[in-house]
């Protein structure tokens, strides 16, 4: 049975201050590959829910450079794992601009490239967003300094977890064994 975990939007804020300006050495660093923006903001969100859904290729986890899935660290990966995932692990949606929070994620967009950088909300002053992100380091930066199209925001919902069914406690209680 997959029960609803919360997701700790403070925990990803906190992972986020701590390693914006610095890499985390459980993770790789996808900065010479294509930029390190995505894997940085899927580590925040793993700190805020601790699940990964390790399903191959259609999942979301990092076991190493060469065995994470492509929604670690792809921009548009990502995107679709998370507003599609009906499984285990993180799960959201795109909303609008007024019901993001910290925590919450926004990917920017230019008009001949797509979706090409992935930002953790990390605050907010007064109501611009405040952003944090690897590649271009970042913690708390206004979304207003970055130079893009188009954007979206994904609100992060929670989390799924796998709970195993106990079963009726009937037989139990009834014998006098346990409560459970």
């Amino acid at each position: 049975m997959l029960i609803i975990k919360p997701y700790i939007r403070e925990n990803a804020v906190a992972y986020a201050e701590k390693y914006a300006f610095g890499q985390n050495p459980l993770f790789g660093d996808f900065s010479a590959i294509g930029g390190n923006c995505t894997n940085f903001v899927s580590q925040c969100i793993y700190a805020g829910t601790c699940v990964m859904n390790y399903k191959p290729t259609f999942g979301w986890y990092y076991i190493s450079l060469n065995e994470r899935s492509p929604s670690w660290t792809g921009v548009e990966f990502f995107y679709n794992f998370i507003t599609q995932n009906a499984d285990i692990g993180p799960y959201g949606e795109e909303v609008t601009a007024d019901q993001i929070e910290i925590g919450d994620v926004i990917q920017l967009a230019r008009e001949n490239e797509g979706y090409y950088h992935t930002l953790l909300v990390s605050g907010f002053d007064g109501e611009e967003p405040l952003v944090s992100a690897q590649t271009l380091d970042a913690f708390n930066r206004p979304l207003s300094s970055y130079r893009f199209d188009y954007k979206r925001y994904i609100k992060i919902l929670g989390a799924r977890i796998y709970m195993p069914e106990k079963g009726s406690c009937f037989k139990n209680v009834i014998d006098g064994i346990s409560l459970v």
